[in-house]
């Protein structure tokens, strides 16, 4: 092993690096999830895409990317399996032509009614292993702020 790179340098990143333990617990609830959803054929990513769609209109798919954390590239790719399952309809956007929204369709409302006590449970099983209290979710506000806020400095 090289002197300027010494083994110090991995434990320190396995001990403290913030973005590891983020992604590995985001992978392991994720896991959770697809699991929890997979008799309906869902994963939870899916389950997250449809719900976003649950609103009084349809939304511009730049507002459920940006709702979501993901660019429209992949927000496309997401939304073809849904789209060929009949769950979701992709529509003009009548206030601008260069613009699509997105509506659930009764089929995909049908899923989202069979999946919604299957999300709460699996969720209120997270928070139990967290010992989250459902009035006092300190994680969650810290999460938002680093998905939605700037670090100090910037």
């Amino acid at each position: 092993m090289r002197d300027d790179l010494p083994l110090e340098i991995t434990q320190e990143v396995r001990d403290r690096c913030l973005c590891l333990h983020l992604q590995r617990a985001a992978r392991a609830i994720g896991r959770r999830f697809d699991e929890a959803l997979r008799p309906l054929g869902l994963t939870n990513g899916q389950y997250s895409l449809l719900v976003s769609l649950n609103r009084p209109e349809p939304p511009r798919m730049g507002d459920v990317a940006h709702l979501l954390a993901l660019d429209r590239t992949t927000l496309t790719a997401n939304l073809k399996p849904l789209n060929r399952r009949g769950l979701l309809e992709i529509l003009p956007d009548p206030e601008d032509g260069r613009s699509r929204r997105l509506a659930l369709t009764d089929a995909g409302r049908d899923l989202l009614v069979k999946a919604v006590p299957i999300w709460r449970a699996t969720h209120d099983a997270v928070d139990r292993m967290l010992g989250a209290d459902a009035d006092d979710p300190p994680l969650r506000g810290q999460l938002l702020r680093l998905t939605f806020g700037k670090p100090d400095g910037e």
